[in-house]
């Protein structure tokens, strides 16, 4: 299986990259009122209205980032884009390198997560898109 990573707060997360749709450089967003502190606002890809979600916002992560980047995903058969600090890029992980959720993992991280994966130089945290964009 191939993760895209990406960095949220100075944490590494991966998502299935059969689930991402692409990954955006900056983008204008059109705010929307009342709307929860996380959503970023609406993205406008190619004629398609996406909802931009903040996730650093989202989980209590503070961002390392001032120009964050979106990765668009496929959740509830939507496209959402998920705004984030950077891009690491995709690796290759087996299932037998999956592990549970660290114990040291914050609290409002750990009922989004569906697992983890030790690689040589980092830890990279799965999030369940479905819960994260919930």
């Amino acid at each position: 299986m191939q993760l895209c990573t990406f960095q949220l707060g100075g944490m590494w997360f991966g998502i299935d990259a059969r689930l991402v749709q692409e990954v955006l450089r900056r983008q204008e967003l059109t705010p929307v009122p009342l709307a929860p502190s996380h959503v970023a606002g609406l993205l406008n890809i190619r004629g398609q209205i996406v909802t931009a979600l903040n996730l650093n916002e989202r989980l209590g992560l503070e961002s390392h980032s001032s120009d964050p980047l979106h990765v668009v995903v496929r959740a509830h058969s939507e496209p959402v884009s998920l705004l984030v600090d950077s891009i690491g890029g995709v690796v290759d992980v087996t299932p037998e390198e999956f592990e549970q959720v660290p114990s040291t993992t914050p609290a409002a991280l750990k009922r989004i997560l569906s697992g983890s994966y030790k690689l040589p130089d980092r830890l990279v945290l799965v999030p369940d898109i479905e819960m994260a964009v919930a």
